[in-house]
């Protein structure tokens, strides 16, 4: 069976890099819808998103290990696309006149009308945390010759959460005292890092069989790691 969809250009992608990345934008697309529903755990509030959004982080894992940073950053930059586009419709769709018989304008408001600064925030912060997840990722394997997923996974995901935090609460939350800016930008760090170490061995064995599937073991040598050069994959 043939696992490869050619693109065209004399180029293929496999069957499982297509679903990782349809997934990646599924998951970073749904956790900006989330982030309306707020809960708490042990007297800790948290936003809906932090349920969902380290699952892209731990597929940009994947991506990185199994594919390299190339394709990997390709993936990010379609999910920053695919999240504009979303935002995009959303807010031409809340322009729309209302059916007289509908009583849901409302709630649709309440969900899609994101403030600007918080969209623009959101966005920047997941384009540069993922970007810097990638390129931790895929240094710390040709540093360890491919050795030590798990401590690459985990050190990664600091490095972009960390990131992440600090481009996005300065920006979304800018007014708010420091120590609560401070606190938040912890706690989400501290959660999201937690999320991978607990399904570390789920995401091991999702490595290892897409290693078999694909009969590759990607390591990024004499790259451009340009998070602009999207062309070059």
């Amino acid at each position: 069976m043939n696992n490869n969809i050619h693109n065209g250009r004399g180029r293929t992608v496999s069957v499982a890099f297509m679903m990782l990345a349809v997934l990646f934008v599924v998951c970073l697309i749904a956790s900006n819808l989330y982030e309306t529903k707020l809960f708490t755990v042990l007297g800790i509030t948290l936003t809906g998103g932090v349920i969902i959004f380290p699952v892209s982080y731990i597929i940009n894992d994947c991506l990185v290990e199994v594919y390299g940073y190339r394709k990997a950053r390709l993936v990010i930059w379609m999910g920053f696309f695919m999240n504009f586009f979303v935002v995009l419709t959303a807010q031409l769709v809340r322009l729309l006149p209302e059916a007289s018989y509908w009583d849901g304008g409302e709630h649709f408001d309440y969900i899609f009308s994101l403030a600007p600064r918080v969209t623009i925030a959101s966005m920047i912060a997941f384009v540069s945390g993922s970007t810097v997840n990638a390129f931790i990722m895929s240094k710390m394997k040709i540093s360890s010759n491919g050795r030590n997923f798990s401590l690459r996974a985990i050190v990664s995901t600091i490095g972009g959460e960390s990131v992440d935090s600090l481009v996005f609460f300065p920006i979304a939350f800018w007014g708010i005292p420091v120590e609560e800016m401070f606190k938040l930008m912890i706690t989400q760090i501290v959660l999201k890092t937690l999320y991978e170490v607990i399904i570390l061995p789920l995401t091991n064995l999702i490595v290892v069989q897409l290693k078999k599937y694909e009969g590759d073991d990607a390591m990024d040598l004499n790259i451009s790691y340009n998070p602009f050069k999207i062309r070059d994959i």
